[in-house]
């Protein structure tokens, strides 16, 4: 099991978060994603078989929130 930490930009409200996880978790090869409202980070578990990192920042940014990859 990998893991991705990502920034998030566009990230507004609550239902932004939630809105996110549920469509990265939906994913297949996604095993968790936890968002923090307040530091605009998302914190993937995933299946690096199943799933890219670039793959799952790409389902983000087609929900309309800009996503990449923290150091």
């Amino acid at each position: 099991m990998d893991h991705t930490t990502l920034q998030l930009e566009k990230l507004t409200c609550p239902s932004c978060m939630q809105k996110i996880t549920d469509t990265v978790n939906e994913l297949k090869g996604v095993e968790n994603t936890k968002v923090l409202f307040d530091r605009s980070k998302a914190r993937v578990f995933f299946d690096e078989a199943l799933i890219s990192e670039k793959e799952i920042i790409h389902e983000i940014i087609k929900l309309g929130y800009d996503a990449k990859k923290t150091d």
